[in-house]
């Protein structure tokens, strides 16, 4: 059990020592490398026009940009969201701050405050007099003072000029301010970096299957085809295409790693610390525990082997004892029946 707390520390990338500031510590330094990951995706755009060409020349369709998403970043590196989705970059960006997990209140911590300090007894008099207060409350309860249409309530001339707007929270901020999720870059944001992620796998997949085709013999149909494409098609090989290949396939492995999927479920929730703090600290106390019974284990059979040292003399005596009692009672029974040899069965000795 100990060696599998380390081993999910180690998938997690910390010494264990203490699990949640660690896991807090590499959070922080989350955005360092979804940088490096951006700044990696500049050297893919040759297999972006690649495959560019491909569309353009199979479907006749060049007008239609493929990879939006991955060409933005291959361009712009892990810009904040609101770049992406207006297209200017931001003049103030107000992250949103990873909020630490709080501590537990105790029960006898609890602050009330001064409520239930100053209750009144039942029965006790105050004082107050609504009279004597001299307050008007412009509540009139003589009845004569109604007339027809009075339970209406009186909105005023500007009646059809209020309105109420209700606004998300988060959502309004001056124009240049990226606040809450267009803070964010567009691999630290969800969907963004699901659809960074969706573009890599589509590019993958289409090199991976141009290698496979210029792996196979030539034949006269596939030479035909070809012979009209654009130049960047005519010009790769096969070792191109796979050094492509396995330069997507890092990037798709650096985000998708299991290390890398517990970071972002911690920066979307930081209360996700506790419950992986729970987990280990959990792997490690039934580890102490096995080790503790495993020590107790011991213990007993020691002490079992030491028993059983002290008990073989006296075994040993019994035996022989038990030996000479039998010969007594062969010897008392065979003089009764006349010196007939006896012979007592049944017992193990």
């Amino acid at each position: 059990m100990r060696e599998q707390f380390y081993h999910s520390c180690k998938q997690y990338g910390i010494t264990g020592d203490n699990v949640q500031r660690e896991l807090l510590a590499l959070v922080k330094d989350l955005p360092s490398q979804l940088a490096e990951i951006g700044a990696a995706a500049q050297s893919l755009g040759e297999a972006i026009d690649l495959y560019q060409a491909c569309v353009g020349f199979v479907c006749e369709s060049p007008t239609e940009q493929v990879l939006p998403m991955l060409r933005f970043v291959q361009t712009r590196g892990n810009c904040t969201v609101y770049e992406w989705r207006t297209g200017t970059e931001p003049s103030v960006v107000e992250r949103p701050h990873l909020e630490e997990p709080p501590e537990q209140v105790e029960e006898d911590a609890i602050d009330w405050g001064d409520f239930g300090v100053e209750v009144a007894s039942e029965g006790a008099d105050s004082g107050i007099s609504a009279q004597a207060a001299g307050i008007d409350w412009g509540i009139s309860l003589e009845s004569d003072s109604k007339e027809a249409g009075g339970d209406e309530i009186d909105w005023g001339d500007d009646a059809a000029a209020l309105q109420i707007t209700v606004l998300e929270a988060g959502t309004q901020a001056p124009k240049g301010v990226a606040r809450g999720p267009d803070a964010l870059t567009l691999l630290e944001y969800p969907e963004t970096r699901n659809q960074f992620i969706n573009e890599l796998m589509e590019l993958e997949i289409f090199l991976s299957q141009r290698a496979v085709e210029m792996s196979e013999e030539a034949d006269i149909l596939s030479v035909s085809q070809f012979q009209l494409a654009p130049a960047i098609l005519q010009g790769q090989t096969k070792a191109k295409m796979v050094t492509m290949v396995s330069a997507l396939q890092d990037l798709i492995g650096r985000l998708t790693s299991l290390r890398m999927q517990h970071l972002f479920m911690i920066m979307a929730s930081p209360r996700y610390v506790d419950r992986v703090t729970e987990l280990l600290q959990q792997k490690l106390k039934q580890s102490q525990l096995l080790v503790l019974k495993k020590e107790l284990m011991l213990q007993k059979q020691q002490e079992a082997l030491r028993e059983q040292a002290a008990l073989e003399p006296k075994l040993d005596l019994l035996l022989e004892k038990t030996k000479e009692l039998q010969q007594l009672i062969e010897a008392d029974i065979s003089k009764r029946y006349n010196g007939r040899p006896v012979n007592l069965m049944g017992t193990s000795l």
